[in-house]
């Protein structure tokens, strides 16, 4: 294998054990497993790739994946995704929340701080990471139809997943004003533009961690589990099945 249409062709059947033509041309990309077997189970659909590093499920036109955790699996699922040219793909992430913000809200960014450095192997650090506008317009649109509301701002994306202790580090957002962190949004953002991928993220605010009592732990995370997970996911879900019925295309900007 010569060329990068080559190797993600081969690669993301690999990475899945989906067939190519099994895509649907919307996808949802998740980090948790119960994101995948929610979706199956609300469409009564297989989940594939369970003895592979990526899970997925796919109903009416969208193909949910999970793809593990970190900016590296979200440049690697975004590359192999390039496979299929999907016409949107919306990331439902978990982040944590700073400000005002409070477990179970949603925040749907404008922009990612690139904090992770995986990004600048696609692009130059000074190219701005942001969503696909239309992609975060029917997300909007779709989180009011729920009678649901969200906070919108820039969020930090960072390969550290263990800084709550670091109060250097908290200085430092505190200082850059970042509404939440998380560990793919930029990744995802850049990736995307780089493949020429419609991007966007919904993110569920899952712990708020400026402070000790508000780390996240294991408790704390199954009650966000029961309590907001399939809302986040149904907002998912109608948001792209919005633009699929729409027929709008979701690119807005010129990548020659």
């Amino acid at each position: 294998m010569t060329t990068k249409d080559e190797i993600v062709r081969d690669w993301l059947p690999r990475y899945t054990g989906r067939a190519l033509d099994a895509f649907g041309p919307y996808i949802l990309l998740s980090n948790f497993g119960l994101y995948v077997e929610l979706f199956a189970s609300k469409f009564d659909v297989e989940v594939l790739g369970r003895d592979r590093p990526m899970q997925s499920a796919t109903a009416q036109d969208i193909t949910i994946v999970n793809f593990g955790m970190g900016s590296a699996m979200a440049a690697t699922v975004m590359d192999l995704l390039s496979a299929v040219g999907p016409k949107a793909v919306l990331f439902l992430g978990k982040c944590g929340g700073f400000k005002k913000t409070r477990v179970g809200d949603f925040i749907l960014p404008i922009a990612a701080i690139r904090g992770e450095g995986t990004s600048n192997d696609y692009l130059p650090a000074e190219i701005p990471a942001l969503p696909s506008f239309r992609l975060q317009r029917a997300v909007s649109a779709t989180i009011v139809e729920h009678h649901l509301d969200y906070w919108t701002g820039t969020v930090y994306t960072t390969n550290r997943r263990v800084w709550e202790h670091d109060q250097a580090f908290k200085d430092y957002l505190t200082k850059i004003r970042a509404l939440g962190i998380d560990m793919e949004t930029a990744t995802i953002f850049i990736v995307g533009f780089a493949n020429h991928i419609p991007k966007g993220a919904l993110l569920l605010v899952s712990d708020n961690p400026m402070s000790p009592e508000g780390v996240k732990t294991s408790l704390s995370d199954r009650a966000v589990d029961e309590k907001y997970v399939r809302a986040h996911l149904e907002v998912g879900i109608d948001s792209l099945i919005e633009l699929r019925d729409s027929g709008e295309s979701v690119k807005h900007l010129r990548f020659e």
